[in-house]
């Protein structure tokens, strides 16, 4: 038996030793070497500490009165030729400029009243008062305390335009609303 047993045992070693691998490419590549995880990024820096945030109201209630003038903040109104009367457009204009004077209710203005070229000095201031008025009333209707409201008329003597043609008269025919300074009531 003993025969025997060393019989197989040389048998699969040789066995073993002819098992050869199949030629045809090269060696199978190492596996890569783990990753290390990546670092998170930096944190942000820290941010600057913010601005309070301004509304519309106290932005214009800090800012001068000639500033807010300048921007703009209300629209002219204009008439037709030799009248004081306001058109549908016109009151359109009041209501959105009411409704500015109402949000800010600390804004004081002045009513202008100006004419074209054409008449006489006195008879333009005249009708350049009934503009203002007109304009003032209307403002007030809609609730616009008269109190923060002053008329003038300048009549011929402040014209935007100087060209003596029907467009340059009719954009002189109108109603500015000049911003003048600021109640010390509001919110």
């Amino acid at each position: 038996m003993r025969r025997t047993s060393v019989a197989l045992l040389l048998a699969t070693a040789l066995l073993c030793a002819c098992h050869h691998r199949p030629s045809g490419g090269p060696p199978p590549a190492p596996a890569p070497p783990p990753v290390a995880p990546a670092a998170p990024p930096p944190a942000p820096p820290p941010s600057a500490p913010e601005a309070p945030i301004v509304d519309d109201y106290e932005r214009l209630r800090n800012t001068a009165s000639d500033e807010i003038e300048k921007m703009g903040l209300l629209a002219d109104i204009h008439f037709d030729y030799d009248k004081a009367e306001l058109r549908d457009g016109d009151r359109q204009i009041l209501a959105r400029n009411a409704e500015t004077l109402k949000k800010f209710d600390f804004l004081k203005i002045k009513v202008e009243g100006h004419c074209d070229e054409r008449g006489s000095v006195e008879y333009n201031l005249a009708l350049g008062q009934r503009r203002a008025q007109a304009a003032h009333d209307y403002l007030g209707s809609l609730g616009v305390p008269a109190a923060r409201m002053e008329m003038v008329s300048y009549g011929k003597e402040v014209p935007l335009c100087q060209d003596s043609t029907e467009e340059c008269w009719a954009r002189n025919r109108r109603d500015h609303f000049a911003v003048t300074g600021k109640t010390t009531r509001g919110r």
